[in-house]
C-alpha cells in the first residue's frame, strides 16, 4: 500500500530539476542510511502512518485534567524529553490550528537535511487530520508504492480552544536520521506552515510549482539548519 498519494504534474515536474548547488552530492550522502529493516517495514505495510494517531495514545488524557497550560506543558515535554528517537514540543493553540488548517489545503511540501558534505531531501505529505509523512524523496521518485515515511509528526489540537495549547510529537522512524535532524525537521515543518512568509513558498509549491525558486529556498533552509530551526517554538 502506498504511503504517499500521487503528487500534483506540476509538483512532480518542479521535482526533477535538480539542484544547482550541493545536489550533485546528495545522492551520496542517502548511502550512508541505514534503510529501514524487515520488520519494519512489516510493521508500515499497509498504514499510511506509523506515529500515534490520537492523544490518548500517548498519555492517559485524565490526569491532565483540571491542569493549566503551563502545567501541562512542562509534562508533554518532561514526558519527552528522555525518550529515544521522539520529540515533543509545544505551540499555542492559535498556532496549531493555523498549521493544520494551511496544511490541509497545501498537503506537499520538500524539506532538505544538511549534513558536512551536502543534504538530501525528504519530501513531506500531509495527511488529515493531523499527520505528517517525511519520505526519503528518491524513493519517492524511483516507486512511490515503496516510500516509506523516514520521519512523521503530529499535531494534537484536543487542548487547543481550553488552553489554548497544541502538542507536537515527532517520531523518527529511519536508523540513519539523527536524533537532531529529526528534531529541526520537525520545527523547519512547522514554520513552514505557521511562519507567513515561509508560507509563501509552500503555496508556491503546491500551487504554482513553475514559481518555486528550489536553490533559493534551499540556501534559506541552509542558514536556518545552521541557526537551529527554532523560531516558532514558545
Amino acid at each position: 500500500m502506498s504511503i504517499l498519494t500521487s503528487i500534483p504534474n506540476g509538483i512532480g515536474r518542479l521535482l526533477r530539476k535538480p539542484a544547482t548547488s550541493a545536489s550533485s552530492r546528495a545522492s551520496n550522502l542517502y548511502c550512508n542510511l541505514t534503510l529501514q529493516n524487515a520488520a519494519t517495514r512489516r510493521h508500515l505495510s499497509g498504514f499510511s502512518f506509523a506515529g500515534p494517531r490520537k492523544l490518548e495514545e500517548i498519555m492517559k488524557t485524565e490526569l491532565i485534567e483540571g491542569k493549566n497550560k503551563a502545567e501541562i506543558s512542562d509534562i508533554w515535554l518532561s514526558y519527552h524529553e528522555d525518550k529515544e528517537r521522539v520529540h515533543g514540543t509545544i505551540v499555542s493553540g492559535k498556532q496549531g490550528k493555523l498549521i493544520l488548517e494551511r496544511a490541509g489545503k497545501m498537503k506537499f511540501f520538500i524539506q532538505p537535511i544538511f549534513r558536512e558534505s551536502g543534504f538530501f531531501m525528504l519530501l513531506s505529505q500531509f495527511q488529515t487530520p493531523s499527520h505528517f509523512l517525511m519520505a526519503y524523496l528518491e524513493d519517492y521518485k524511483m516507486d512511490p508504492n515503496r516510500a516509506q515515511p523516514l520521519v512523521t509528526f503530529s499535531i494534537f489540537n484536543d487542548l487547543a480552544d481550553s488552553h489554548d495549547l497544541s502538542l507536537v510529537r515527532c517520531d523518527i522512524i529511519n536508523q540513519g536520521i539523527e536524533e537532531d535532524e529529526g528534531r529541526k525537521v520537525m520545527q523547519t515543518m512547522l514554520s513552514a506552515y505557521e511562519i507567513e512568509e515561509n508560507y509563501s513558498r509552500v503555496k508556491d509549491f503546491n500551487q504554482e510549482p513553475e514559481k518555486f525558486d528550489l536553490d533559493d529556498y534551499i540556501s534559506c533552509m541552509n542558514e536556518k539548519w545552521k541557526e537551529g530551526c527554532e523560531d516558532i517554538v514558545e
